[in-house]
């Protein structure tokens, strides 16, 4: 299984509110600079690249399944708010584009609404079924995920250089950071 993100995740946090937390006033001589710092923040924790294992703005993402056995499928990187689309190649590996309204979510499970549905006809192919869905929380983040990404840019404000002789990929974060988003963390 592979997921892709389509559609990217909606800000979950604001130039105003990383500005306030950062106590910059109404300085905007550096928003571009704090910008990229919400970004590598967010990017850091959330979505399928992210630390946390879990969707935080609201975002498109693909699961690509191969061949598949059973009546449900669990969409990972939730929590799903809704689903865009399901297509499957058919054993002539041609695109089978199904009626999403024979499936229902229960929770992040995509099953059949009927008493069963099979992928008749299914290629045997890698990633021969794709779900397309809506990730994320609809209003907002939990407290904590908003708490740690505002420690995270704060770090990256306060310490704009590194020591590391390595280039890093990603933002490290705190101890403090970590026991907020540890609660939350989803492992795979």
């Amino acid at each position: 299984m592979r997921v892709v993100v389509v559609t990217p995740a909606t800000p979950v946090i604001s130039f105003e509110e990383a500005a306030e937390h950062l106590k910059l006033g109404g300085n905007q001589a550096e928003k571009t600079l704090v910008e990229g710092m919400i970004a590598a923040a967010v990017a850091t924790i959330d979505g399928p690249d992210g630390w946390l294992g879990r969707s935080l703005g609201a975002q498109t993402l693909e699961a690509r399944f191969d061949a598949f056995h059973g009546n449900s499928i669990r969409l990972p990187y939730g929590p799903v708010l809704n689903l865009v689309a399901v297509e499957y190649l058919n054993r002539a590996d041609e695109p089978v584009q199904a009626d999403i309204d024979d499936f229902e979510l229960l929770g992040a499970n995509l099953v059949p609404a009927g008493s069963s549905w099979a992928w008749e006809g299914c290629s045997l192919r890698r990633e021969a079924i794709r779900v397309q869905y809506i990730a994320g929380y609809e209003d907002e983040i939990p407290p904590a995920a908003r708490a740690a990404m505002l420690l995270m840019i704060g770090d990256l404000y306060r310490n704009r250089d590194t020591t590391a002789v390595v280039q890093m990929s990603k933002v490290p974060m705190s101890t403090s950071v970590e026991s907020l988003l540890e609660p939350m963390r989803i492992y795979r």
